[in-house]
């Protein structure tokens, strides 16, 4: 099986932090795919259907609260793994995560080896 990840933020030190930190798992089978904005992402979630989302909760056109909301309660992709990434730590930003859906809500700086294991486990790929 292919495998898809899907990264979305539109500051580009940070898709490329995430780019490296991903980029041995294209040597076990995963397409590493990039968005700059919100509307962007979404429409790479409809079209090729990525088994996880690292997202940017503050991106232009969309943001990522809202993508998530309409990835898990209005298309209903239950099987895509949302993980939202955020310089926002407030409980009350925590929740609002949890309320759209987002499988995990992690705040910026962000460990690249925490999100590599993490990758690992939503791909089923040895650790």
């Amino acid at each position: 099986m292919r495998y898809k990840l899907l990264i979305a933020d539109d500051e580009p030190h940070i898709r490329l932090l995430l780019a490296q930190t991903f980029e041995d798992l294209e040597d076990e089978g995963v397409e590493l795919i990039v968005a700059e904005n919100g509307r962007d992402a979404l429409h790479l979630i409809q079209e090729e259907r990525p088994q996880l989302v690292f997202l940017d909760v503050m991106m232009p056109h969309l943001n990522g609260m809202e993508v998530c909301n309409k990835v898990k309660n209005e298309l209903i992709l239950p099987d895509i793994h949302i993980v939202l990434l955020t310089a926002k730590g407030q409980d009350v930003d925590r929740q609002k995560g949890v309320e759209v859906g987002a499988d995990a809500y992690l705040t910026k700086p962000f460990d690249p080896d925490f999100l590599l294991k993490m990758a690992r486990k939503v791909f089923h790929l040895p650790q």
